[in-house]
């Protein structure tokens, strides 16, 4: 039987300490909050990731954060299932490099320098909503209270469920991180990989970090062995295997559907708990660190909300922002998914050949337009068009 502690009532409690979670409590504790970061691993903790920094990602970094960039990207290689390769540069770096566990470390601790009580190794297995506060019933028995909860536990997450996040497009992600020797480093220092897979929706990757490699695919939850075969093959041709991995993962990512909910009684979601991922290129840390921000504010709102109503209108606030930010971005990304997902030969094409399109996706990724401006870009509008048409 649960047995309710006697701690005080948290203001914000937050469920999952990953960016989307560590940005969230940071960004209430700054804001004068009493605020509970739970996380059910050990801080640090691995996270199957790419560990891209791309331009939004970096320029929601708060400041201060001690973050080592392992590489810079300046060029990706992009090629069709090992065919028609072709090395494109990017202006300024693609993306920073980064381990996913020294990165949310990072977050979690400027989180705590600005307030925030940490706690690891504490899963969060029930949430129960209320008219003043939030319950969360944790996994040795105890059960935790405050005023509003931010959900940032991951695409299991349970806060979500509580939520009613609903998500239409769910995928199975497989990655490695393989040690490299100094010539396998130099090959790969400065430059990605993204290669196009042999049924639609699939990539893989190659992520460079000095004298590791991150190598994944992903493709569609319901094709799993299609997606193992597609991985094994991609790490042979890539030369990666025999390589003792340090790491071998998989996990799902999930895209939310466009009426799907972002708050109820006092609970808000984020990041990946919220469905928030670039439909087509699958990029997830841009999202998380920008909703966490937008629910961090949110919660502050919650937390001092004096009535019902004032509460529904601070989560009412939150979704309207958080669909306007962010989801709109995965409307427009997923025009793009829609049409590589059935002719990827021809996207392929269009981004080698057309020098206009790798301008603008490198414009996305790099930070310098939004992917509805890229998506609404006088030059690209009729090129989708048509593609849209052929697919």
């Amino acid at each position: 039987m649960a047995r309710t502690t006697h701690s005080p009532v948290w203001d914000v409690a937050v469920v999952g300490a990953g960016p989307a979670g560590a940005t969230a409590a940071r960004i209430a504790a700054e804001n004068g909050c009493s605020v509970l970061l739970l996380e059910r691993e050990s801080i640090p903790r691995y996270k199957t990731c790419g560990g891209g920094l791309v331009g939004a990602s970096l320029a929601a970094l708060p400041e201060g954060a001690d973050v080592r960039i392992c590489d810079e990207l300046s060029r990706v290689t992009l090629s069709m299932h090992g065919r028609r390769e072709r090395t494109l540069p990017s202006r300024p770096p693609l993306a920073k490099m980064v381990f996913r566990s020294e990165f949310d470390a990072a977050l979690v601790e400027r989180a705590a320098e600005a307030g925030a009580q940490v706690r690891d190794k504490c899963l969060v297995k029930g949430v129960e909503g209320g008219e003043e506060q939030v319950s969360l019933r944790v996994a040795n028995g105890d059960v935790l209270h405050a005023r509003t909860v931010v959900g940032a536990d991951g695409s299991a997450s349970r806060v979500a469920r509580f939520v009613g996040v609903r998500c239409r497009q769910v995928d199975l992600a497989l990655e490695i991180e393989v040690p490299v020797d100094s010539r396998t480093s130099r090959r790969w220092e400065g430059r990605a990989l993204l290669e196009w897979g042999p049924f639609p929706g699939a990539f893989g990757w190659v992520f460079p970090k000095g004298d590791i490699s991150t190598v994944g695919v992903v493709g569609s939850r319901g094709r799993p062995d299609e997606t193992r075969r597609y991985m094994r093959g991609f790490v042979e041709r890539q030369g990666f295997s025999g390589i003792e991995p340090i790491h071998d993962t998989g996990h799902l990512t999930r895209c939310r559907y466009a009426d799907s909910p972002f708050a109820r009684d006092r609970a808000l979601v984020a990041g990946d708990a919220a469905g928030l991922a670039d439909p087509w290129l699958r990029e997830g840390i841009s999202f998380a660190m920008r909703s966490g921000e937008l629910a961090g504010r949110s919660a502050v709102a919650i937390a001092g909300s004096a009535t019902r109503s004032d509460t529904e209108a601070a989560e009412r606030d939150y979704a309207r922002s958080a669909e306007r930010e962010l989801a709109a971005e995965m409307y427009a990304s997923e025009k793009l998914a829609k049409i590589y997902f059935a002719r990827p030969a021809l996207v392929h094409a269009a981004l080698v050949g057309v020098p206009l399109v790798w301008r603008r996706v490198d414009d996305y990724l790099t930070g310098r337009k939004t992917i509805p401006e890229i998506v609404n870009y006088p030059g690209v509008r009729p090129l989708l068009s048509a593609l849209a048409a052929l697919g």
